[in-house]
């Protein structure tokens, strides 16, 4: 395996280690040293992250990193997740949010427009890739489609980044000309 490969392993376990830290954390809302470590290890056992040997060493290691960049605070002898570090969470539950389908389809499209400011360009360009790896499907450069109920997510996203009003979710009866959307989403 080539140096880079390795690198970039590494760099992918310490993701995984840290989310499930501050996972841990925001579960309990405040662990002490001695708890972090058997949740943490217990989560790395089941994902095969570590090596046994040193675990309690990179969890440690971990955790104050996490302290270190603002996302966890230690006082009196435990852990506590701050704002930035829920942030982080929330952002991470985002990215990997698949939206749930209903056995049937209520016949009615939910649309969403959006029409975010060149300032914002980093939130669009994200947004955008969030709403493609959801499964909505783009029909024009700000505008996708989704044939089930994805207001919670949306109103979620209006939030966490502040483009509550250059989001625009909309759910229509009809669509012209829509059978290729149907079989898009299966629903022939």
């Amino acid at each position: 395996m080539g140096e880079l490969e390795e690198k970039t392993r590494k760099k992918i376990r310490r993701g995984k280690l840290q989310r499930i830290i501050l996972e841990t954390v925001a579960t309990a809302g405040v662990l002490s040293v001695a708890l972090v470590a058997p949740n943490v290890l217990g989560a790395m056992d089941k994902l095969g992250i570590l090596p046994k040997s040193r675990q309690k060493e990179y969890v440690s290691s971990s955790a104050s990193k996490l302290a270190k960049k603002g996302l966890l605070k230690f006082k009196d002898g435990h852990y506590e997740m701050t704002k930035e570090g829920g942030k982080l969470l929330m952002l991470w539950s985002i990215d990997n949010y698949k939206l749930k389908k209903p056995r049937r389809w209520d016949k009615k499209w939910r649309m969403i427009i959006f029409d975010i400011p060149e300032k914002k360009k980093k939130i669009r360009k994200h947004i955008s890739e969030l709403f493609g790896q959801a499964g909505l499907y783009r029909l024009q450069d700000s505008v996708w489609i989704y044939p089930h109920d994805c207001e919670d997510i949306i109103g979620l996203l209006k939030t966490e980044f502040g483009v509550g009003k250059d989001i625009l979710y909309i759910i229509a009866d009809e669509v012209e000309n829509d059978k290729y959307l149907r079989s898009h989403f299966d629903l022939n």
